[in-house]
């Protein structure tokens, strides 16, 4: 077979499955361990997938820039920002993770609501700067351009000083096995700090992020304690989640 034709077949077996192992690919088509390892560096070094330990999982679409990430999935994305604003209730501490679907979910926050919105995304405050009942508090720190989003030392220091009922966590992957993830170091570590400091965690999903990975990991998947999902997200990604405890919504 032709690593081309080989290739084509290792995508549609992860597409079908959700999953590649490298030991059985190497059985499968009669060629060398090394071989499909070979194979599957390529595929990734073109965004294909993501390589784990022993084979490789679907890659999030997710992970080009701010700019980017707001043309994917805007209707899905629109879904989950106003399913997930009716888990707000009044006098409660929430934060708001950056990215473009908690932005739409400030926008979506109803109008009556007073409570406190902690941010470490300029673009989520900027958001709330006409909300009569919400007091912002934005956390600090060097702006990472790609996400538009405070990192760094002095976030983490700041992010230690809060507790929060609730944290509505954007992530690129989220998978049972591989955990939640991101595509940036330095977003894994805020976004791990401040699930830390939150009573519960409220992860955002379009269906292109449902069992996918990224290159770094913010935690295991039980972290989280909710995923809202889109409506026509198949139950067959969903229900390994919900076997592991996790309260699945669908927008």
């Amino acid at each position: 077979m032709l690593t081309k034709h080989r290739k084509q077949a290792i995508l549609a077996t992860l597409k079908r499955d959700g999953q590649v192992i490298a030991k059985a690919l190497s059985a499968s088509f009669d060629v060398s361990e090394d071989t499909i390892r070979r194979d599957l560096r390529e595929l990734a070094s073109e965004g294909l997938l993501q390589r784990v330990h022993g084979g490789a999982l679907p890659s999030s679409p997710a992970v080009g820039d701010i700019v980017q990430r707001q043309q994917i999935n805007t209707v899905a994305k629109l879904a989950i920002a106003r399913k997930a604003a009716e888990l707000m209730l009044p006098g409660q501490v929430a934060i708001l993770d950056g990215g473009t679907t908690c932005v739409l979910l400030a926008r979506h926050l109803p109008p009556t609501l007073e409570a406190t919105i902690v941010t470490h995304s300029p673009s989520v405050a900027v958001e709330l700067v006409n909300h009569p009942g919400i007091e912002v508090v934005l956390i600090g720190g060097r702006l990472f351009k790609h996400s538009m989003v405070a990192v760094g030392a002095a976030a983490i220091e700041a992010i230690t000083h809060i507790r929060a009922d609730v944290y509505f966590m954007g992530v690129t992957g989220i998978h049972p096995t591989a955990g939640l993830s991101t595509g940036d170091l330095e977003e894994a570590y805020i976004k791990r700090a401040l699930a830390a400091r939150a009573a519960e965690v409220v992860v955002l999903a379009s269906t292109e992020k449902v069992n996918a990975a990224s290159a770094y990991v913010i935690a295991e998947v039980t972290a989280a304690n909710t995923v809202v999902v889109e409506r026509k997200t198949p139950t067959t990604l969903t229900d390994p989640l919900a076997a592991l405890g996790l309260t699945i919504l669908h927008a």
